[in-house]
């Protein structure tokens, strides 16, 4: 089904009976939306279907819907939508027109209508015979077709028995007008208010125009990322390019990429050497510089020399893709304080409507003067009150900051992560791929007495080649480079945290903590510990060797500090947060990491399963935990973290037990998303107390009669382009000055 993504299917053979439906998920558009009570309304419709769990965004005009596709179908979540009145599609059947598109011509004739109507009521001397009648034919174009959306929408809902805030501008204007046309043809003696009725409805036009622009604004940082992606490919075929249409891409497709040109999908360089611009998803500005395995996103630019890559991502599964995914789950989702708005917007208009028809009686029980009086007064009433300001507040600072925030390579998962990173006291650094590069290199070899130099390397090189950690990694480079071809390995054991066991050519070869060869009954000798010491002082990782019983050496490997992270940690001290270093090393190289840096607190020889029990007791003594990591054996962590944040350059399992993500993997990028976070929670609060407090102040004037109806018009307009222009505010935001 287009547009509906299915959930994961169970095992094969799993009893189909005993195994709940897998739910699927779908984002629709919605149309005919005018304040957040409609949003309120059509979810909960939806939500009344069986298995299904619904959140409408009023600001994007979406819904996105999780269904049980045995109880319902794409179908009945339409029909449901339909049937509370407003319309519903999938995003791919809408065409992206102009939303302001709708309001321009009945904008124009309002206002050109609207003027001389102003002036014939407000300056005596330029009022012609009979401008009554004039005031008459100028206010119902007005009324009647500038104002028609009002009224088809407050009919539809009155249908359905709801009010909502188009229901008070059609009363208002209406009421303006029959009031004035019945007084007018009855030739009572009293004042009309054409003027009234015109003026309300084209201040209301030229509100919804300015909203409909600034709601566009707000989301175009992510339609902008959604189109950053290449058209096309030079793909080869027979040793030529041939131009094809990106989507006709598959993975193991090798295209070519020239200077200037974008990276066509994510892939791995097969040959040439290039520096990348990857600023659209990074944020950084530095360009990458890229050779033969390295890998490479899409719609990154190739800024110098030509290269071939091979294509391992394609479609929905590239980067980019995902990074747009996240973005847009994120402004779907609703932060805990738009809660109190919602549950205010639902019944909100009825006791406007209540308000305004006891100001009525109250004002008309002052006497037949005061009926001039009670009249535009409830009509004021009606006008201010309108919620919109309420439903804009949060999903528009929301939309704004999230893109703003994947403008900078850091993708906020949800809209609950705000409320997170306001209240985080403590921060936990991973330090491989974290705070250091993760680019394990050989920095010394220590053989022991009667071992060759080679003979060490030779087979701890080979043992090491058959493991994936990044000390492995580079125990195992180092000797390809320095021997050549290795040795295979017999038979391999790995054991987390501790390192490993193997055969080598027939010797049986232990390579790991201490712990680990005294599990084999191997006894370091002082020598060789004084040099342990020695080399762990300067920040090395030392892993022992030992070869058939007896000790070979040492081998030192040394993780180079990011040159971003000594600030990065001045950073997030400024932020008011305590950085903690969390890390599999011993106390004497952690502590030489964590003074280089700056870091007071150590976490020192935590094997991969406890860093998930190290966050919790953190949490037990009463800090709230944001963790930073990056590798598989960080995603419980991560998870368990009342924050995590993982650094993007990690593995996909990390990423995705994280709420926030830092594609680029500089350090400096978790000061920049918690300060981010911080802003947007701001800017939602100060929209919320806006929105809240203009009606509260703005009601009770209204029913005492300070401000009039026109008045009333131009404050409700003024009060929802406000919040929208506040939240516009965010698109300012700029990282540290040093990343910059």
């Amino acid at each position: 089904m287009a547009g509906v993504a299915d959930a994961p299917a169970p095992p094969a053979g799993a009893p189909a009976a005993s195994e709940p439906a897998p739910r699927q998920h779908v984002e629709l558009a919605i149309s005919g939306m005018t304040c957040a009570s409609c949003a309120a309304r059509i979810e909960k419709r939806l939500n009344r279907l069986d298995g299904v769990a619904a959140s409408v965004n009023f600001a994007s005009e979406h819904a996105a819907v999780a269904f049980d596709p045995e109880r319902v179908d794409l179908a009945a979540l339409i029909g449901a939508v339909e049937a509370a009145g407003y319309g519903a599609a999938l995003p791919e059947a809408v065409t992206d027109e102009d939303p302001t598109r709708p309001y321009r011509l009945r904008l124009v004739l309002a206002v050109a209508l609207t003027v001389p109507l102003m002036v014939f009521a407000w300056v005596t001397a330029a009022r012609p015979a009979g401008w009554e009648w004039v005031s008459l034919v100028l206010a119902t174009p007005v009324v009647a077709y500038a104002g028609w959306p009002f009224h088809k929408a407050a009919a539809t809902n009155a249908r359905h028995g709801v009010a909502t805030m188009d229901t008070l501008i059609s009363v208002g204007t209406l009421s303006a007008w029959t009031w004035s046309a019945v007084v007018l043809f009855a030739g009572i003696s009293t004042n009309v208010y054409f003027d009234t009725a015109g003026a309300i409805t084209a201040l209301i036009l030229l509100g919804r125009y300015l909203e409909a622009r600034a709601k566009r604004r707000s989301g175009e940082a992510i339609r902008a990322l959604l189109e950053l992606g290449a058209k096309e490919a030079r793909v080869l075929q027979d040793d030529a390019e041939v131009l094809v249409p990106i989507e006709a891409l598959v993975v193991g497709d090798r295209f070519v990429v020239r200077p200037g040109e974008k990276v066509a999908t994510d892939g791995v360089v097969v040959s040439g050497s290039s520096a990348i611009d990857q600023s659209m998803l990074t944020g950084e500005s530095l360009p990458v510089e890229v050779g033969p395995g390295d890998r490479v996103a899409g719609a990154t630019i190739n800024r110098s020399g030509r290269l071939v890559v091979e294509a391992t991502k394609v479609g929905a599964a590239t980067a980019l893709a995902q990074i747009a995914r996240l973005v847009a789950d994120a402004q779907a989702g609703k932060a805990p304080v738009q809660r109190l708005a919602d549950r205010v917007s639902a019944f909100f208009v009825p006791i406007v409507i209540g308000i305004s028809a006891l100001t009525l009686i109250g004002w008309l029980a002052l006497g037949a003067a005061a009926t001039t009086a009670a009249f535009t007064t409830a009509v004021a009433v009606v006008v201010i009150a309108c919620p919109c300001a309420l439903g804009l507040a949060t999903p528009t600072a929301l939309m704004v900051g999230t893109g703003r925030g994947a403008q900078l390579g850091i993708v906020i998962k949800g809209p609950e992560v705000l409320e997170q990173t306001r209240q985080v006291t403590t921060i936990v650094l991973d330090k491989t791929g974290t705070i250091t590069e993760g680019k394990m290199a050989v920095s010394a070899v220590v053989p022991a007495t009667g071992v060759s130099e080679d003979e060490l390397v030779r087979l701890a090189a080979a043992a090491e080649d058959a493991s994936e950690h990044p000390i492995a990694r580079a125990v195992a480079a180092y000797g390809r480079d320095r021997l050549g071809p290795l040795p295979a390995v017999e038979s391999f054991s790995a054991r987390a945290g501790l390192g490993i066991e193997a055969v080598v050519e027939g010797h049986a070869v232990v390579i790991g903590r201490p712990s680990l060869l005294a599990d084999w009954g191997v006894v370091v000798s002082d020598e060789l510990a004084e040099e342990v010491a020695r080399l762990e002082a300067t920040g090395a990782t030392v892993v022992a060797v030992a070869t058939d019983g007896a000790p070979s050496g040492l081998v030192a490997v040394a993780d180079r500090i990011k040159a971003t992270s000594r600030q990065a940690i001045a950073d997030l001290r400024a932020l008011g947060l305590t950085p903690v270093l969390l890390t599999g090393d011993n106390e004497v190289t952690a502590q030489a990491v964590a003074t280089e840096v700056g870091i007071a607190r150590v976490l020192a020889g935590v094997l991969p399963e406890d860093k998930a029990a190290e966050v919790a007791r953190l949490q037990a003594a009463g800090e709230v935990v944001a963790m930073v990591g990056d590798g598989v054996n960080d995603a419980p962590a991560l998870a368990k973290a009342d924050l995590g944040l993982s650094i993007g350059t990690g593995t996909d399992v990390a990423i995705e037990a994280s709420d926030i993500t830092l594609v680029s993997g500089d350090l400096r990028a978790a000061a920049d998303a918690i300060r981010l976070s911080r802003r947007t929670l701001s800017t939602i609060k100060g929209n919320l107390f806006w929105a809240f407090g203009y009606n509260v102040a703005a009601i009770p004037l209204a029913v005492a009669g300070i401000v009039n109806p026109i008045v009333a018009a131009a404050a409700m307009a003024f009060s929802s382009v406000f919040v929208v222009t506040n939240s516009l505010r965010l698109r300012g935001f700029q990282p540290s000055e040093v990343r910059r």
